[in-house]
């Protein structure tokens, strides 16, 4: 009996920490990260889209001065940025995808750019 009840008891905490674990939406899962060395500073958030167009999209609006380097990951969906802080804002780089219709952590994508975006590439918004 001691046996059982010991079981019972281990099950529902497994189950509660599964179900605690699937609980997170994507943007309490994802969160922004910067490390920052001399000046040059790598960070990582969520940007939505689906595929190699979104890709294409998303890195070539950071294709301006002061950025060294962006890759977005098309399965986990996070893009490395790695830039000169003296140059550009983190901020400003998040700017830059909304505008060309990505959310982001922090900014909605613009809604006519969204629209304008191949049907591939419009995921589901937040």
């Amino acid at each position: 009996m001691k046996t059982s009840i010991k079981k019972i008891i281990a099950l529902i905490i497994i189950v509660s920490s599964i179900t605690a674990c699937g609980n997170k939406t994507e943007s309490e899962a994802a969160t922004t990260k910067t490390e920052v060395t001399n000046g040059e500073a790598t960070s990582t958030f969520k940007v939505w889209g689906n595929c190699e167009m979104c890709k294409e999209t998303i890195e070539g609006s950071l294709k301006v001065e002061g950025i060294t380097k962006a890759d977005w990951n098309v399965d986990s969906k996070i893009i490395t940025v790695t830039y000169d802080t003296t140059k550009i804002t983190l901020d400003q780089i998040q700017k830059n995808i909304a505008s060309v219709g990505y959310d982001n952590e922090k900014y909605k994508g613009d809604d006519k750019a969204y629209n304008e975006l191949a049907g591939c590439c419009q995921y589901d918004r937040k």
